[in-house]
């Protein structure tokens, strides 16, 4: 029996193979699992170009998790891609302004850190309470992606702050929605180089404290480990595991030097 016989998946942000969002995906069909993609505006046709290289066929789905409309409109989609219910959700969504990052942390404007926010916070209730209709009276598992939020990094100012924001939310998540059985966990991945990755000025910075600190080793162009953890987290094998951050980072976040 695979890990994931007969659970159905959405997974959110999908835009290239290099993703590991692309990578959940895969190994979650791979464990038994039927999956649904989404995506939104101009990267909706690159998702569906990537989705062809899945094992298995999987349909692309339209949804901006800032748009009401498309949040209320998740269930009829997901059953209009054949899928009669939900019992699992990734989020593997982000997006800061350029004058968020980089180093502008004391000039950022607020409508630009309430982007970040926004998409990269907000976006995880609101993903989770779209979907919540469609989980069994079992409940279910929401897995999110973050990156380590308990401290300052370079140039990654406002986007840091709305992960850190995302953390908490996936706690609170994890009280509200638990008594119907709902978890919510997230994977602190180390940095991969993903296309998200590039958009952020001084990327480099990362790598090195990577290679330098992490105890086993990290591979900045391998995301499977991560998209691994993930899919642990959405199959029956944490049952009684909520409002917890699995680190996938070589082993970075324990590490004082």
């Amino acid at each position: 029996m695979s890990l994931l016989d007969g659970k159905r998946i959405l997974v959110t942000g999908v835009l290239t193979d290099a993703s590991i969002a692309f990578h959940v995906a895969r190994l979650a069909q791979e464990e038994g699992a039927q999956v649904v993609l989404s995506s939104y505006g101009r990267v909706l046709r690159l998702t569906g170009r990537i989705a062809g290289r899945l094992p298995k066929p999987a349909e692309v789905i339209e949804l901006d998790v800032t748009n009401p409309e498309h949040l209320a409109a998740l269930p009829d989609n997901v059953r209009g891609a054949g899928l009669d219910g939900l019992d699992g959700v990734v989020h593997s969504i982000g997006f800061a302004p350029e004058a968020a990052l980089g180093g502008n942390f004391l000039d950022t404007s607020w409508e630009d850190v309430a982007t970040a926010v926004n998409v990269s916070t907000y976006s995880y209730k609101a993903l989770a309470m779209a979907a919540k209709p469609m989980f069994p009276s079992a409940g279910g598992s929401i897995v999110g992606l973050t990156f380590d939020a308990t401290v300052a990094w370079p140039k990654y100012d406002w986007m840091g702050i709305a992960k850190a924001g995302l953390e908490s939310c996936s706690r609170y998540l994890a009280k509200y929605l638990g008594p119907e059985g709902i978890r919510s966990n997230l994977v602190a991945a180390g940095p991969i180089r993903t296309m998200a990755a590039k958009s952020i000025p001084g990327f480099d910075e990362f790598e090195n404290v990577w290679t330098e600190r992490a105890p086993i080793g990290w591979d900045l162009n391998d995301p499977v480990p991560a998209a691994q953890a993930c899919v642990a987290l959405l199959s029956d094998w944490f049952p009684a595991t909520t409002g917890e951050i699995v680190h996938v980072d070589g082993g970075v976040h324990a590490m004082g030097g």
